[in-house]
């Protein structure tokens, strides 16, 4: 059993499982029956996106060092009680089902995914390799 961390609306890969969209925003110009049939994701769970202030930080940031800022907040959100709870399920789960978690953004190590996937193995999960 294993987590992939994906971009939302992507093809899936055969064996993927349920997709969970770890976004703030549903896709736009979207209805919400076609979210799946489109490979957005099968369930929303907008409790480990970043906040609105911590997406455009992430989106500013030009640097190294602005990028390590914008992981340091988003890490700081995900330790919030329901955050932590929930990534601590993730990680169980990985070892009894597989599923993928994903975002939008393109590049991955832009994106909060890429914390996502750091938080996910430290917590134990199986995850595939990037």
């Amino acid at each position: 059993m294993v987590v992939r961390v994906v971009r939302l609306g992507s093809a899936r890969v055969e064996g993927e499982g349920l997709r969970i969209g770890t976004v703030r925003r549903p896709p736009r110009g979207v209805a919400k029956s076609d979210f799946a049939k489109q490979d957005w994701y099968d369930v929303w769970l907008p409790l480990l996106s970043p906040s609105a202030d911590t997406v455009k930080l992430g989106q500013a940031a030009t640097t190294s060092a602005g990028w390590r800022a914008f992981a340091r907040k988003y890490r700081a959100e995900m330790r919030a009680p329901d955050a932590a709870r929930t990534i601590e399920l993730l990680a169980a789960m990985s070892r009894h089902a597989d599923f993928s978690v994903g975002c939008y953004c393109e590049r991955e190590d832009r994106c909060h995914r890429s914390v996502l996937r750091e938080l996910l193995r430290e917590h134990g999960a199986t995850m595939e390799e990037a």
